[in-house]
């Protein structure tokens, strides 16, 4: 299971490339203005930026509605570095976009997907990933990994070679989750990759066994 950060922010990416496990980065509108990022030359330098620390795919974002804008925006987009992923937004003329590009060699994240129908169409066009969107899923009552569940049931039948991003992931037990399903990816906040690699036992036995030590170290020193 390849692990993305789901961030803008380039202190984040920075320390969870240092822990040896991040496979790629995804972006997204909401998270570049929170950068402060106020022009067009600023927000595709971040993304080369991102592209420099992290040596996988970097998702950045296509905010045009027609597929023709799409199309054009995305070739900027991918033109910024080998890496960038183009994400488009799920919607007809975006499926039209998915697909010219997918015959141009332009990788492409279809965004906001909330049915497993909506990531067979994408896989169909041509999408390199599928964006299941657990969390929004979850907010609004539903069980947002039950997509997930769906979404690869229904490519195991066929030969896509599109990947499933699990994304909008709040919490550990969707990535446990996502993990147990055969998800592709998991796309993760800064706070929750810290929260993988946290349990209040290791603490504790980390404590337990610093104590411990320190009374050998005192025992040392009365000799």
């Amino acid at each position: 299971m390849k692990f993305f950060i789901d961030t803008a922010n380039l202190a984040e990416i920075r320390e969870a490339h240092g822990l040896g496990v991040l496979d790629g980065v995804t972006t997204n509108p909401t998270l570049v203005a929170r950068e402060n990022i106020t022009t067009r030359d600023a927000f595709e330098k971040h993304i080369k930026t991102i592209c420099e620390i992290v040596d996988g795919p970097v998702s950045a974002e296509a905010v045009s509605s027609s597929a023709d804008d799409l199309v054009a925006e995305a070739r900027t987009l991918a033109a910024i570095d080998q890496h960038v992923v183009v994400k488009i937004p799920m919607t007809t003329d975006g499926m039209k976009a998915v697909h010219r590009l997918s015959e141009e060699g332009i990788k492409t994240n279809v965004t906001l997907v909330f049915s497993a129908l909506q990531a067979l169409m994408a896989a169909k066009a041509g999408a390199t990933y599928v964006s299941p969107f657990v969390g929004r899923l979850d907010d609004i009552g539903h069980r947002g990994m039950q997509l997930v569940e769906e979404i690869l049931d229904v490519f195991s039948n066929y030969l896509f070679e599109t990947e499933v991003i699990v994304a909008s992931i709040r919490n550990p037990l969707h990535v446990l989750e996502a993990a147990k399903m055969g998800a592709d990816i998991a796309t993760i906040p800064f706070k929750v990759i810290g929260q993988l690699a946290s349990h209040p036992l290791t603490d504790a036995g980390i404590r337990s066994f610093l104590e411990d030590w320190r009374k050998v170290e005192k025992g040392m020193s009365l000799k």
